[in-house]
């Protein structure tokens, strides 16, 4: 599966299929997000929710990736992300694109 974020794929001529996407709500745990709390008082990086966007990315990715495959795509052009707030802590994670089959 080749995955872009731009709207070709050089050498390749393909016909679209549709959108795909996929998406995840993760949080930390509160003893952490306590910890982080604290962290804005001092200042730093927030490693810890650093690695839940990480996660989160990669996990939305994944989920579009089986759903274009379900498809029947070859690649997925014009990928993007998206993320918002859900609560204190919490952050949902979308991945979209369009699934295309090569021709």
């Amino acid at each position: 599966m080749i995955l872009v974020n731009t709207e070709y794929i050089a050498g390749k001529d393909f016909q679209m299929i549709g959108l795909v996407k996929g998406s995840t709500i993760q949080t930390v745990n509160m003893i952490r997000d306590i910890g982080s709390g604290f962290k804005t008082l001092v200042g730093g990086e927030l490693t810890k929710y650093n690695e839940m966007m990480n996660d989160a990315r990669a996990l939305a990715t994944k989920r579009m990736v089986q759903e274009a495959e379900e498809l029947g795509a070859d690649a997925v052009v014009n990928i993007r992300y998206a993320s918002s707030a859900i609560m204190q802590g919490a952050a949902e994670v979308m991945a979209y694109g369009t699934a295309v089959k090569f021709v």
